[in-house]
């Protein structure tokens, strides 16, 4: 077992507001950190949490010889924007968020499904403009969703729309029990009234839905990505869209964030733009502080740490 010193050197990549590390008191010698000063600090840390789960600053300081530290966590569920070659060959143990956004992803993605089968949009346009106008609107049990992406925020999906009925199809990495692969996705797609996006980001996973995906897909279907941005070819979703390939999509991510005032994303017919909310509940940050504090204490104790990324995947595997 590794004998750790009496007070080790947690080091903060800062953003506001800053976590409660209150129960470290006494534990830990906590030093915040921007990221301009981050590459400096990061050889004398033997932990580094990273707060500030937007920034690149850590695939930017990572390179270069000396010590880094022995254990890095995102409070993120995605890991894509601190890893590096240099980070991914190191015994340095990488971990996630995992479990804190399952349940509001899910809840997000199924108030998209029912506002937007119960055209709830067009009713709030509609009493803006103090316009009656009787529609019918669509029944959300029975129909077909594909969810891809088969960690906990995907299996929370897939829980929580079989709750209102829909018939789900979970895709995953590889095929097991319960879990289609990606050999199948087209012919899940092309069945399905409901798409949604929920995987990692890898070399696999870039760009999947593309041209050909959004084309197989019925003219019916409504699209979410609740994944990371670069899963979509937002060119081919904004062709899928303006020339009706899909009824519609929602986007709560997107390959530049935030997304640009001049994007041509905003205009859109049919799309529902979000920004990159879908997992933050009242209290969210205190949940990713109280996780940290929890794992820390498991590595100060010697014990081993869970949410451990599979720095070569990037994810945490067992999904």
């Amino acid at each position: 077992m590794t004998t750790l010193p009496t007070r080790p050197t947690l080091l903060v990549l800062d953003a506001e507001p800053l976590p409660r590390l209150g129960r470290l008191t006494g534990r830990a010698r906590v030093v915040h950190t921007g990221a301009d000063r981050l590459a400096e600090r990061l050889p004398q840390a033997d932990v580094l949490l990273v707060w500030d789960f937007t920034s690149h600053a850590v695939r930017e300081a990572w390179p270069g010889e000396g010590p880094r530290p022995r254990w890095v966590h995102t409070a993120s569920a995605g890991v894509e924007h601190l890893m590096c070659p240099e980070l991914a060959a190191s015994d340095t143990v990488v971990t996630n968020a995992r479990g804190i956004f399952d349940q509001p992803i899910a809840e997000y993605v199924a108030a998209l499904v029912l506002a937007v089968a119960k055209d709830l949009p067009r009713t709030l346009e509609h009493q803006r403009e103090r316009a009656w106008r009787h529609r019918e609107s669509r029944r959300v049990a029975g129909t077909r969703a594909c969810v891809v992406g088969s960690g906990p925020i995907g299996r929370a999906i897939v829980g929580t729309l079989k709750a209102l009925g829909v018939t789900t199809a979970l895709v995953g990495r590889t095929p097991r029990t319960g879990i289609h692969g990606p050999a199948d996705l087209d012919r899940l797609v092309s069945r399905a009234d409901w798409v949604i996006a929920a995987a990692p980001l890898t070399e696999q996973t870039h760009h999947m839905f593309d041209a050909h995906r959004f084309g197989v897909m019925q003219p019916s279907a409504f699209f979410v990505n609740v994944g990371r941005g670069a899963l979509v070819d937002e060119d081919a979703l904004a062709q899928a869209l303006t020339r009706r390939w899909i009824a519609g999509a929602a986007l709560d991510v997107f390959t530049a964030e935030p997304l640009p005032e001049d994007s041509p994303l905003w205009g859109l017919p049919g799309l529902i733009v979000s920004p990159h909310m879908s997992g933050d509940t009242v209290g969210w940050r205190d949940e990713l502080g109280k996780q940290f504090v929890e794992l820390y204490e498991r590595w100060a104790a010697g014990r081993s740490l869970v949410n451990v990324v599979d720095k070569k995947r990037g994810y945490v595997p067992g999904h």
